[in-house]
């Protein structure tokens, strides 16, 4: 017997309707835990780098996580794996929800999809029953429509769906998979809808069996009231926290400028009457205490979920206030779009017009405010109308295709691909490392544990420190040593990196939700999970005799496959550099030194690559041959 995974995955061939229950490898578990450790073996052995984005036999993958389906609390991230046009590397996204415990319970522990369907489907699952069904009736049809529709064509609202909207259907680069109150984007919508695959609809009734089920739900049962009674869990910024610091630091439009001093006292008086009008309830995620999403009704729009940030992504974006960004969400998210890198793209757009680079040919009726210029934009670029066509494509690709010096305004790409748009003075040490080396694509995925900046008072800084139970005491001396307008040491900062993504590769492996752990220890240094505490709840699942060594070490293992499966992708050093004017003051020689103390700590060579010892030391053998194979790494 199998314990914590369900055993089997999907096996979905998409172009010839083959559906095959395949068992799953205990040693594979054992190896990388599941999620995206898991995911990332299978594209490395089934997804060469000769093959593009957009071919039948790239993968797209939904994995749950290891802990999914069992008593362990916020366990319900679903992780999806694929290769990324824009990026032509690899693409991590997570949502939450309820869908990756329903594929739990359903007895599947992945989703493995290749080929394209003929014309639009969609995929039902009902724990043995597996079936690829018509969806031409959907096609055009809204993320939380199509959800809608296929409950009430299956007579079952307890379905859980993942869909995508217009601009999947449509290969839109920004395409998010859409599922209630979160949502999946970072580069997989779209292969999607280059699949032909409208939704995936899921519904379990089975079990999940774990190793030692009256010492696990103990454990849980304790830490259902700690997330609960805990401040620093879960989502804080959804019940208001963070405005003022996002709209008073963060750049606006398109990465351009602050706005510092915009928040004030009224503001935040309207902001709060505006959500209290607007808001039908808070709600959470599957198993967990925690109310991080509010359900929305806007006047004329569909009712949805806000979702994290997204709630001023819009509105920063178009330089306008909160009441605009809940009314065009309530239409990009039924088409399916990222809130993260579409706003910047249309912030893109308007720049080049008032710059005279795109005129009124490539936007015919283009209106002179903010908001309208969005919603315009909007429809052309879900549709792949005119320059919708070239923007569909994201901000770092649109620039080269219109040329004419768009590429000047490319000001917030990095890798080929948006990112969160700040614009400070000087640069963040840990940062520069976190946003130089992630294979993630978003700094929300790789920072967490460690503060973002130094606590300036002395006894704060104090207080925070005792009983920092998440942090091991290397973290706790450097905070303390920490002091306001200096810069961690280089060791420091490449140790605070290696910490903060090590609890992501974690969280993504487990599908434990981020909001209590990896995301979390920087607020308050009280994360409900960290690696102390995690191990013994691995363990008490699966069986296996894992501490928080080990568990460092699978996390490290599943770091460096995915980076040699971007190595073999074509990534190199030069890549490896924040946007231009992510900082206004940089440091080209600390920036020099930060990423050579980084790769010598990785392990990795001046180039950023594994070293042949490095692979060897965490079991990749296999990825060592292979890159001797290609000339990658020498043959010693």
């Amino acid at each position: 017997m199998k314990y914590a995974e369900a055993g089997y995955n999907l096996e979905i061939d998409l172009a010839t309707g083959n559906i095959e229950r395949v068992e799953t490898d205990s040693k594979m578990m054992e190896l990388h835990l599941g999620g995206q450790g898991t995911a990332a073996k299978i594209l490395w052995d089934r997804v060469p780098p000769e093959v593009d984005a957009f071919s039948p036999d790239n993968l797209l993958i939904f994995s749950t996580g290891l802990l999914h389906g069992t008593p362990v609390i916020g366990a319900n991230r679903t992780v999806v794996n694929t290769i990324s046009p824009q990026t032509d590397r690899y693409s991590h996204s997570i949502f939450g929800g309820f869908f990756g415990p329903e594929l739990k319970h359903a007895g599947y522990d992945k989703i493995v999809i290749q080929g394209k369907a003929s014309s639009l489907v969609y995929l039902y699952i009902n724990n043995d029953k597996v079936e690829i069904r018509d969806a031409t009736h959907l096609q055009g049809k809204g993320a939380s429509e199509t959800a809608e529709m296929i409950q009430a064509e299956l007579n079952d609202s307890r379905i859980q769906v993942a869909a995508i909207g217009l601009a999947g259907e449509n290969r839109v680069y920004m395409a998010s998979i859409e599922h209630g109150n979160s949502s999946a984007s970072r580069g997989v919508g779209v292969i999607m809808g280059d699949k032909r695959l409208k939704a995936i609809a899921v519904r379990g009734t089975r079990d999940t069996n774990t190793a030692k089920p009256a010492e696990l739900f103990q454990v849980c049962n304790r830490m259902v009231r700690e997330i609960y009674d805990n401040p620093h869990a879960g989502d804080t910024m959804a019940h208001g926290e963070g405005d003022e610091f996002h709209v008073d630091n963060f750049a606006w439009g398109n990465a351009r400028a602050r706005r510092k001093n915009f928040w004030s006292k009224e503001r935040e008086q309207a902001w709060v009457a505006l959500e209290e009008k607007l808001r039908v309830r808070w709600t959470g995620c599957y198993n967990c205490p925690k109310d991080c999403h509010q359900a929305i009704k806007y006047p004329g729009r569909r009712p949805y979920f806000q979702k994290c940030y997204s709630k001023l992504t819009y509105a920063m974006a178009a330089m306008e206030d909160l009441e605009f960004d809940y009314d065009i969400i309530g239409l990009t998210q039924e088409y399916g779009l990222d809130a993260y890198s579409t706003p910047q793209v249309m912030a893109f757009a308007i720049e080049l017009y008032e710059a005279g680079i795109l005129t009124d040919d490539d936007l015919p009726d283009f209106p002179k405010d903010g908001a309208g210029r969005f919603f315009y934009l909007v429809e052309k670029i879900v549709r792949r109308e005119g320059i919708g066509d070239v923007l569909a494509n994201g901000v770092y690709h649109a620039a080269r295709q219109i040329g004419k010096g768009a590429e000047v305004y490319d000001h917030n790409t990095m890798k080929k691909f948006e990112q969160v748009p700040i614009k400070l003075s000087m640069v963040n040490y840990p940062y520069f490392l976190m946003y130089a080396t992630g294979e993630k694509m978003a700094i929300n995925q790789i920072e967490g544990s460690f503060p973002q900046t130094p606590i300036a008072d002395r006894a704060e800084r104090e207080a925070y420190v005792a009983g920092w139970e998440a942090a091991p005491e290397r973290f706790k001396k450097w905070l303390l040593e920490w002091e306001p307008r200096t810069h961690p040491t280089i060791e420091a900062s490449v140790h605070i990196c290696d910490w903060n993504e090590t609890m992501h590769y974690v969280d993504d492996a487990i599908g434990t939700c981020a909001f209590l752990s990896s995301f979390r220890g920087q607020f308050g240094g009280r994360a409900p999970y960290h690696i102390y505490n995690l191990p013994e709840l691995i363990s008490l699942a699966t069986g296996l005799s894992i501490d928080s060594d080990e568990l460092w070490k699978i996390a490290a293992r599943n770091r460096n496959l995915i980076r040699a499966i971007n190595i073999r992708r074509g990534l190199r050093r030069a890549d490896e550099a924040p946007p231009a004017d992510h900082w206004k003051h940089r440091d080209p020689e600390a920036e020099k030194q930060l990423l050579d103390a980084y790769y010598e700590f990785k392990g990795w060579n001046y180039d950023g690559i594994p070293t042949a010892e490095t692979l060897d030391k965490f079991e990749l053998s296999y990825v060592k041959d292979d890159l001797i194979e290609r000339r990658i790494i020498p043959n010693k």
